[in-house]
């Protein structure tokens, strides 16, 4: 799955921007200005995204971006995470499981699915692995507007 989201971004009177995720509706901020707004996205969107691990829920499919929006990606290691969270679900297997399965802690597994933890993408790749899944890497160009 790829884990870039569509956000809208509205001028307010005042001159702040409203930011919101359509498929996301947990992500929502408001940012002084424009200048601010992708970054403030990209932090909220992390963290309602957080919210769903913490939950044990299924993280929402991002629709296609409408000409009006801009696109928000997540960094490849947190994309991984949410990777590995989505097939702990598919598969009801629960942290403590996947720990036996890799001889390692809940708390382990734990800080493998934050996604404030800066993990070795090792360590994730062989929590996947369990799965019959592998990270592999494509480069992409940038999409601008």
């Amino acid at each position: 799955m790829k884990y870039s989201y569509p956000v809208s971004l509205e001028p307010q009177d005042d001159g702040s921007v409203f930011v919101s995720f359509p498929d996301v509706p947990e992500a929502l901020t408001e940012t002084d200005n424009a200048a601010e707004a992708l970054a403030e996205a990209l932090d909220c969107l992390i963290a309602a995204l957080g919210g769903y691990i913490n939950d044990s829920r299924h993280l929402p499919k991002p629709s296609n971006k409408k000409s009006e929006q801009r696109l928000v990606s997540l960094p490849p290691l947190m994309s991984v995470k949410l990777a590995l969270h989505e097939l702990m679900l598919e598969h009801k297997i629960t942290r403590v499981a996947l720990g036996e399965k890799l001889g390692v802690s809940k708390r382990a597994i734990r800080e493998l699915l934050d996604l404030d933890h800066s993990s070795r993408i090792e360590q994730v790749n062989a929590a996947l692995a369990v799965f019959g899944k592998e990270i592999v890497v494509e480069i992409h160009d940038v999409e601008t507007s």
